[in-house]
């Protein structure tokens, strides 16, 4: 018997690249969307027409607020709050319900780790794509912002950064706390901590209303240093508790992403 020579001899399967795998698995879900645009388009309009509807309609009956010193409209207090929306909604609609089916039901997962992906790779990948549809989201709602006149500053630029780390956090987070769904049901706790977060996290007015036994908790929350990020940004009034937003929601995203890939390891490979 011959000894296989280097035509013959099986080829070795090189382990993918974190990028080279982020890259696939975010391609995957575009071609996806190819199919499916209205999904993707209803995430973007839903902050616009909050934005029209509370922050220009009700704007006529408020004055505005005054923030670091300055007085704004209350359109522009409450276009960076929706900015953060953006990608919150983004992002949680992405490693929420769709991670669920694809780790239930459609097995995609079982398949990718049949590739030289691994549990990492997912975590990355779809934690990649749902940081890309908020920050999707994001862009989109600066450019009616600046139509609509609302940003206050060159600050404005590094909105978009921000928003793409407020996707970066909520996926992670969310796509955690997917791993541990165990059926549709389990999606009423998401729509009970989301709706909360949205209309308490200073996204509507100032967190200074709160008496002062509330108001430390909804500091805390991820949403608010978020909504408080975008708006010193938009607002061209940048402080030291931008720092504090964003050492926050790094962290944060870090935590999840830690999570995820070792609840994948024990779901997938266990």
């Amino acid at each position: 018997m011959t000894a296989p020579t280097e035509a013959t001899a099986p080829a070795t399967v090189r382990p993918l690249s974190a990028g080279a795998a982020a890259y696939l698995l975010v391609l995957r879900n575009l071609m996806v969307f190819r199919t499916q645009w209205k999904l993707f388009v209803t995430g973007f309009l839903e902050p616009v027409l909050y934005l029209f509807s509370i922050g220009v309609g009700v704007g006529v009956l408020v004055d505005g607020f005054e923030v670091a010193g300055q007085e704004v409209s209350y359109a522009a207090f409450v276009a960076p709050g929706m900015l953060a929306a953006s990608a919150f909604n983004g992002a949680l609609m992405d490693s929420t319900y769709r991670v669920f089916f694809k780790l239930k039901y459609d097995k995609l997962y079982d398949q990718v780790l049949a590739t030289p992906m691994s549990t990492a790779d997912v975590a990355r990948g779809e934690i990649a794509w749902g940081q890309l549809r908020g920050g999707t989201y994001s862009a989109a709602f600066l450019v009616v912002m600046l139509a609509m006149g609302l940003l206050e500053s060159w600050w404005a630029l590094l909105a978009l950064p921000a928003a793409l780390l407020i996707g970066f956090a909520m996926s992670a987070v969310c796509m955690a706390a997917t791993t541990y769904m165990k059926s549709w049901q389990d999606f009423d706790k998401i729509t009970l901590v989301q709706l909360p977060l949205f209309l308490f996290s200073a996204t509507f007015f100032p967190v200074d209303t709160y008496p002062a036994s509330i108001r430390w908790l909804v500091e805390a929350t991820p949403l608010y240093r978020g909504v408080v990020l975008c708006r010193e940004l938009t607002l061209g009034a940048p402080t030291w508790a931008s720092l504090v937003s964003v050492a926050y929601l790094l962290v944060l995203g870090a935590i999840g992403l830690v999570v995820v890939r070792r609840r994948l390891d024990t779901l997938l490979l266990t």
